[in-house]
C-alpha cells in the first residue's frame, strides 16, 4: 500500500484550501499512491471560527473533494467542519475514494488553555474503512493521547491507523508528538500513519493554531518509517499490512 502524508499548512479561506488539497492530491496520484492524508481542519484553520465554514457532510466543499477522488482514482482522507445537532460543529475526517466515511473527533481538547469543547461537539464512535482488503481505522489529534481508541480500532481489525491533526505548537509538543504516535503504534501493533499541519514559517503566521509538523508514519514494533521536518512537504511510505499480523502473532499484545 502506497500512502502519500500531504503536509501542508491551512488558510481560513475554503476555496483556497481546496485548491491545494487538489494539487497535492494529483501530485499523490501521479506518484502511484492509493491513499493521500491531510491533516485536520484542512477545510479552514481554527484561526477562524469553524462555524463560519461549517457545511452538512454532502455539502459543496465535501462534494468537491469527492469529485477529485473519484476523477484521480485515489482515496483521500481530510480534515473538515460539518453540522452538529446544537450550535456547536463537529470536527470531521471525511474519507472518500475507495470506501466512504466520517469521524468525527471523540476526544475534545479542553487543556493547556483550550476549550474545544466550547465550539465543537464530540463524535460518538469510532470507524474504519476498507482500504484494498485492509481495515483503516481513523483518529483525530488528541484522541492520540488515548490508548484505549487505538487498541479497540486494532481489536475490531485496523492494521492502519490514521491520526490528522493541527497539533498546536508548545514547549515540548514536537517531542510528545513523536513519542505518541510511536506508542500507539506499539499499543495497537498497528501502523499508525499521523499527519500534522506544517509549522506556519513566516511572522504574520506563526501564533496562528496550526501544526509543528513532523509527520510520522510508524511501524507495527515502534520503528519510525518516514518523518518530515517542519515545512509543508508531499512525502510517500510503501507498507505491507501484513507486518501487522506478524506483529501481534510475535508480541499478542491484543489477545493478553
Amino acid at each position: 500500500m502506497r500512502i502519500a502524508i500531504a503536509q501542508l499548512t491551512a488558510s481560513t479561506d475554503p476555496v483556497t484550501n481546496l485548491a491545494l488539497i487538489e494539487a497535492y492530491a494529483r501530485r499523490a496520484a501521479t506518484r502511484g499512491a492509493s491513499l493521500v492524508v491531510f491533516p485536520e481542519a484542512m477545510m479552514c484553520s481554527f484561526a477562524r471560527p469553524s462555524s463560519e465554514v461549517s457545511e452538512p457532510f454532502g455539502g459543496p466543499w465535501a462534494r468537491s473533494v469527492r469529485d477529485l477522488a473519484s476523477d484521480l482514482g485515489i482515496t483521500i482522507i481530510v480534515g473538515m467542519f460539518t453540522d452538529a445537532d446544537d450550535d456547536r460543529v463537529y470536527n470531521t475526517l471525511l474519507v472518500t475514494g475507495a470506501d466512504e466515511a466520517r469521524y468525527d473527533k471523540i476526544h475534545l481538547f479542553d487543556a493547556l488553555g483550550f476549550h474545544e469543547s466550547k465550539h465543537i461537539a464530540p463524535g460518538r464512535s469510532l470507524e474504519l474503512v476498507d482500504l484494498e482488503g485492509t481495515l483503516v481505522g481513523l483518529a483525530t489529534c488528541y484522541d492520540i493521547r488515548f490508548p484505549n481508541q487505538f487498541t479497540r480500532l486494532a481489536t475490531t481489525g485496523a492494521k492502519v491507523i490514521v491520526v490528522c491533526a493541527s497539533w498546536a505548537p508548545g514547549p515540548f509538543k514536537t517531542h510528545q508528538w513523536r513519542t505518541l504516535a510511536t506508542a500507539r503504534a506499539m499499543d495497537s501493533t498497528a501502523f499508525v500513519v499521523a499527519v500534522d499541519q506544517a509549522a506556519a514559517g513566516d511572522p504574520e503566521r506563526r501564533a496562528l493554531p496550526t501544526g509543528v509538523g513532523h509527520s510520522i508514519v510508524v511501524d507495527p514494533t515502534g520503528r519510525v518509517l518516514l518523518e518530515l521536518g517542519t515545512a509543508p512537504e508531499l512525502a510517500f511510505v510503501d507498507i505491507d499490512p501484513a507486518e501487522a499480523d506478524t506483529a501481534r502473532g510475535a508480541l499478542p499484545l491484543l489477545s493478553s
